[in-house]
């Protein structure tokens, strides 16, 4: 099978719908996400103090979009109809069958719940069975144990940390931990993934 590179679908489970990031999402992520600390500690970005400032925030990720290094997603709680959240794809390569999942946060109100693991579990199924992946990656701020620990959660294996890697938005640098999972791997963890959603 030949790799594809990602594209804007809509992918949909029990608790998610995973669809194209647009400035329509705007008022639903201002609302349920808005300038929390706690959200965005770890994003490249200062928190947002309005609408608009998230909106500008939206406006750089739908131009990596455009510019075609990005497809970006926006997370709607089937529950509520509402966007908790933003995740991604990028420094996606279908010669090299290798693609990043990243760019991900989420409103305080779903931590702890099935969103994040069903959203994973719909972009790692669309990398792995649809595009042909070989590779899924991911990157995060090596202090940022939240994220490290939902990570292999997913069955990520941890590949090592990058040191200064990247400019934090206070002006810091970061060292970046890197994980990945393979195609031989993902049986296993969509097994996992899919057994720890049925059990609630």
């Amino acid at each position: 099978m030949t790799a594809k590179p990602p594209a804007p679908v809509t992918l949909t489970g029990r608790h998610v719908r995973l669809e194209p990031l647009s400035r329509d999402h705007l008022p639903d992520l201002w609302a349920t996400v808005g300038p929390d600390p706690d959200v965005w500690r770890w994003i490249p970005f200062l928190p947002p103090a309005t609408e608009e400032e998230l909106g500008a925030i939206l406006d750089i990720r739908l131009a990596e979009v455009e510019a075609g290094t990005a497809v970006k997603f926006a997370v709607i709680d089937l529950a509520s109809g509402r966007a908790v959240g933003v995740t991604g794809f990028y420094d996606f390569s279908a010669v090299d069958e290798l693609v990043e999942i990243g760019g991900t946060w989420y409103a305080r109100s779903v931590w702890r719940t099935a969103v994040n693991t069903e959203s994973k579990l719909l972009l790692l199924t669309y990398a792995f069975d649809e595009l042909g992946m070989g590779r899924v990656m991911w990157k995060t701020d090596a202090l940022n144990d939240r994220s490290r620990n939902a990570i292999q959660r997913l069955g990520a294996q941890y590949e090592g940390t990058h040191r200064r890697e990247k400019l934090r938005a206070n002006g810091v640098w970061r060292d970046t931990a890197y994980f990945s999972m393979l195609g031989d791997e993902w049986p296993a963890a969509r097994e996992r993934l899919t057994e720890r959603l049925a059990a609630g």
